[in-house]
């Protein structure tokens, strides 16, 4: 029970099985969550298949509709927290995270920080298969919530993370409102403002070959203007203090990142 891989999906048949037995294959004591909005392209009942495959590594959740990437991690994280998993991770389930990548995640959210971070903007780290207009909306947002957040973290939308049970604790969900690039934000925003340390390794994040992207308008939206909610609340109000889970101390230390 020490790792836990969350993978939220909708309409993923195509690349849910291969990217489970790709976890599986490597041999790392790696368990899975899909945590599924009832695709109707039949996701679920491709897990469903593979888990007596699987047993006692491989979970299912399959929620009423389409809820939102943030919505999902937040279910999976408090299923993890439930069952005293160490390590959560956030991963795609469409290959553009690397599973070779995930024991790399793992050593150094162990040995270096408490939240670690697959990166493309650190030295190392790259994208491949993206259009330009892609690489300038990534790269531009990234650069966009640093300057206002004043949070060191060089890709701070990454999808691909690691964090100790300890961190997901000490957050108090019902403050994280967002679906998805600023969800993304404002986990890493919050574990940094509650104390704890983040780390950032490089990744190489190669574009899906098979299914639909879920980026779209109202996504791009909610980043722009939810980096500048959460800048909002922290400048004038106590944003520690509306993120905290009251029910779990918080180390007192200096947050710090590292590339």
């Amino acid at each position: 029970m020490e790792k836990l891989v969350i993978i939220p999906t909708y309409n993923e048949s195509e690349n849910i099985e291969s990217i489970l037995q790709a976890i599986f294959k490597m041999g790392l004591h790696f368990h899975v969550l899909v945590v599924d909005d009832n695709s109707p392209d039949g996701t679920a009942d491709a897990v469903r298949a593979l888990q007596n495959r699987y047993t006692g590594q491989l979970f299912l959740q399959v929620r009423e509709g389409k809820q939102g990437l943030g919505t999902a991690y937040i279910h999976g994280f408090k299923w993890a927290i439930d069952r005293r998993y160490a390590y959560i991770f956030e991963m795609d389930a469409d290959f553009s995270h690397n599973p070779k990548d995930l024991e790399r995640l793992y050593q150094a959210c162990k040995s270096k920080g408490d939240v670690a971070v697959g990166s493309r903007y650190v030295r190392g780290g790259k994208t491949v298969n993206w259009t330009w207009d892609r690489n300038v909306l990534s790269k531009g947002g990234a650069l966009y919530t640093r300057i206002l957040t004043w949070m060191p973290v060089k890709d701070p939308t990454a999808g691909f993370v690691c964090y100790k049970r300890e961190v997901l604790e000490s957050i108090n969900f019902d403050e994280i409102n967002f679906v998805g690039y600023a969800f993304q934000i404002e986990m890493k925003f919050a574990a940094w403002k509650l104390g704890f340390k983040i780390v950032e390794i490089p990744i190489t994040f190669i574009d899906r070959k098979y299914g639909t992207s879920k980026m779209n308008k109202n996504i791009v939206k909610e980043g722009v203007l939810g980096v500048l909610k959460i800048q909002w609340l922290s400048m004038f109000k106590n944003y520690r203090r509306k993120v905290q889970n009251n029910y779990v101390s918080t180390p007192v230390v200096h947050a710090k990142v590292v590339s």
